[in-house]
């Protein structure tokens, strides 16, 4: 809880910038984890931005899975290889 106020700082920062899509937590899991949704140039941006977040910095993640995913249809279609 100590990091969770700049936690969100750094979220709401993130969608201000355009990086992030869309992030929230994970439903009826055991552990507290969540899910964000990043728009990045490559793997390594992603890395990068992820490095910055409070809960990051502070040890907070106990486990980072980075998936890339091309939203080809849905509210996310701008983002993909075949925009409409």
């Amino acid at each position: 809880m100590q990091h969770l106020g700049p936690h969100v700082d750094w979220l709401r920062a993130q969608v201000a910038a355009g990086t992030l899509r869309a992030s929230g937590p994970v439903a009826d899991a055991a552990v507290k984890r969540a899910m964000l949704i990043v728009a990045t140039e490559n793997r390594a941006a992603a890395e990068a931005m992820i490095a910055t977040d409070p809960f990051a910095i502070h040890g907070q993640i106990a486990d980072l899975r980075i998936v890339e995913w091309d939203p080809i249809f849905g509210a996310f279609n701008a983002d993909s290889t075949m925009p409409v």
